[in-house]
């Protein structure tokens, strides 16, 4: 043993068993602190590591419990011990061998133990770094030669610094960045325990960086349903090379709120919409939403569907709506022609034929000749379109559910209206609610209806720059806080599924990494399947399950890890775990996290406000942190109830009321 090693030795191993160890501290030893040559190290917390020398490398064993000798047994009464005196011992568990060489990294597990009355030392931030593979934070880029001559070198993260270790005095608590962001991660904890704070500051910490290069090749999609982030990342900006983008989202259709063209949505988010059912209800909007195509293509192929589709439908109106007076077919059938016209097919026909619509007849008889030219438009080899995703009016969706009714009433099933009430219903209550007009995008004539790939392309903060793409934001915020959980559920989906999408079929796989924030997740990442035939569930957990392959990846942030999806949060590879009394929760958080120990687990009930533990792929061992202060602050500060309850006479009550719209609707 070196002399360095000597002058740092606190204590000695007692006791060796093959998973644990006790180390009798040397005699003097006050309040379990030692002054070692360069610091006072307080050796004797639980979490605190220490190295006992073994041949050429170091046994990293972590601190859990502290005793003295219990001098009763000796006779001695306990107020006549000297408690500085008395023999102090540490229980403590190995976790690993560190190298002596400094190029050389920790390892987990044990494979050389210590002898009886080995040296135990306390640990040097040097070796906590190589412990945690944090050591040497930042790298230079060599070869930059496209910046300005007055910058010389460049430099990027490799661990990024989250807060200050409570075990280890003046230590910082780093990251790994390629780990931490290269995973899924989730960041955890009841209310008001600081989860809000803790994302901004991790956020502000790497989007603070004052040299180059600058983080610009990162996207942070912040699904914002609580509207905190907004004040904690927006003053980012002002940093001229990095943009962050505040997106409110309030069901509205006003100018400068968030639009969604209904047709972006794909046919489980349609069935997920209007809550249809899988035997009867899914088949019959399936063939709606292919019947939407008719209407906008003017091709030979689509004008034939489009004739057999209405003449079928003409057929039944007349012939097997039953119950309906001779009127009210007529006039189905007159509807149908003035809504949807051919050059075949059209009022003319009515015209033609003489219809009677005071009486719902034909006269001279010539009904029989009238659904004779009608019924030469069917087909007995026409195959209807699939769901393409071309631009429709939201309107046109509902005349496509009625024919799609029909189509299937004149092919014998008369049961189907009564067993698709429900989904017409909700339809009918989607083009009605006002906090859906985000969703129908209503086609003005001859305007230019935004793209799927200028969507997106904004979506993901992009912006044109010649024939490339260049980042214009890499912080989007999706504030979310003014709507309904449906709503919200139906965003995120259809969001996360296009990136998903973009980034799975993108010709260079891994080449532009994607992170969504989902702040208070249990709220739409339920452990619960949905009754529905497709839910929001099942793009979070496609993506918990491949989207790393693709460059995609989630940060769970949620008050009740009891209510998130377990495929969702087993995926998880790191984990910042704020308190957590909840019984429930610390179990699912056990049975999900197979690297957490019990010792561990104990620790969150706790943890105070703006603490965390930390644990993962990116920090080797689990270690306890005071999380940075973000500045400024999300906007998710606690109520001061003194302030706000005893205060002078008169004081305006600091709240709004609506003094327009439909209930519930909030102002911005």
């Amino acid at each position: 043993m070196n002399l360095d090693d000597r002058e740092r030795s606190i204590g000695k191993i007692v006791f060796v068993s093959a998973d644990r160890f006790t180390v009798e501290l040397h005699a003097g030893t006050d309040n379990f602190t030692v002054v070692g040559f360069d610091d006072v190290h307080y050796v004797a917390r639980i979490g605190s590591f220490l190295m006992i020398p073994v041949q050429l490398e170091y046994v990293v064993v972590e601190v859990v419990g502290l005793r003295e000798q219990d001098n009763r047994s000796f006779g001695y009464r306990a107020e006549n011990s000297d408690r500085v005196l008395t023999a102090k011992y540490l229980d403590v568990v190995p976790v690993g061998m560190l190298p002596r060489a400094r190029e050389e990294q920790f390892r987990f597990g044990v494979s050389v133990f210590p002898s009886l009355y080995a040296d135990a030392l306390y640990a040097l931030d040097a070796e906590l770094d190589r412990v945690f593979e944090t050591q040497n934070a930042i790298e230079q880029v060599p070869g930059a030669s496209t910046l300005p001559d007055a910058i010389d070198t460049v430099t990027r993260f490799r661990s990024l610094t989250i807060g200050r270790s409570v075990v280890f005095e003046n230590y910082d608590v780093k990251v790994r960045i390629d780990d931490y962001f290269g995973g899924h991660s989730a960041v955890l904890g009841n209310t008001g325990s600081g989860k809000s704070c803790t994302v901004a500051s991790v956020l502000q910490s790497l989007f603070k960086k004052e040299d180059e290069y600058l983080p610009r090749g990162s996207t942070f999609v912040i699904f914002d349903v609580n509207g905190e982030y907004k004040q904690a990342l927006e003053p980012l900006a002002a940093n001229n090379d990095i943009g962050v983008r505040h997106v409110v989202i309030d069901g509205t259709a006003d100018a400068g709120r968030f639009r969604l063209p209904h047709w972006f949505l794909e046919q489980s988010e349609w069935e997920l919409l209007l809550q249809a059912s899988e035997k009867t209800q899914t088949p019959m909007l399936r063939t709606a939403l292919g019947l939407t195509s008719l209407f906008h293509n003017k091709s030979a192929s689509s004008l034939k569907i489009k004739e057999h589709v209405i003449a079928t439908c003409i057929v039944e109106c007349l012939q097997g709506a039953d119950g309906d007076s001779p009127v009210s077919k007529l006039q189905r059938v007159a509807s149908l022609l003035q809504k949807y016209p051919t050059k075949d097919l059209n009022m003319n026909l009515l015209e033609k034929y003489r219809a009677n619509f005071q009486y719902g007849n034909f006269q001279d008889n010539n009904q029989k000749k009238f659904l004779q030219e009608i019924c030469a438009k069917l087909r007995e080899d026409v195959e209807l379109p699939s769901y393409v995703q071309a631009p429709f009016s939201f309107n046109d969706l509902g005349e496509c559910l009625e024919f799609a009714i029909l189509y299937e009433e004149a092919h014998g099933n008369r049961h189907i209206r009564d067993y698709c009430s429900s989904m017409l219903t909700r339809f009918k209550s989607l083009k009605e609610r006002q906090e859906y007009s985000f969703l129908r995008y209503q086609i003005e004539s001859g305007e230019r209806n935004p793209s799927y790939s200028e969507f997106l392309t904004e979506i993901l903060g992009l912006e044109a720059n010649g024939d490339n793409l260049r980042k214009k934001n890499q912080i989007l915020i999706f504030n979310m806080n003014a709507v309904e959980d449906e709503i919200v559920e139906i965003v995120s989906a259809v969001l996360a599924r296009m990136i998903f999408q973009l980034l799975r079929r993108a010709p260079q796989r891994n080449r532009f990494p994607v992170h969504l924030l989902l702040e208070e997740a249990h709220r739409y990442i339920s452990p619960i399947q949905s009754r529905y035939p497709s839910d929001a569930n099942r793009i979070f957990e496609r993506i918990a399950k491949e989207g790393r392959k693709y460059g995609l990846f989630l940060i769970v942030a949620s008050q009740r890890p009891y209510e998130l999806s377990r495929t969702v949060l087993s995926q998880c590879s790191n984990f910042v775990v704020h308190r957590i009394q909840n019984p429930e929760d610390l179990s699912h958080i056990r049975q999900m996290t197979p690297f957490i120990s019990d010792a561990v687990l104990k620790r969150l009930p706790s943890l105070p406000k703006q603490h965390a533990l930390v644990f993962g792929t990116s920090v080797n061992l689990p270690t306890t942190f005071k999380v940075r202060d973000a500045n400024p602050i999300p906007r998710s500060d606690d109520a001061d109830i003194r302030f706000l309850w005893f205060h002078e006479r008169e004081r305006a009550a600091q709240i709004e009321i609506p003094k327009s719209g439909c209930e519930g609707q909030l102002l911005n």
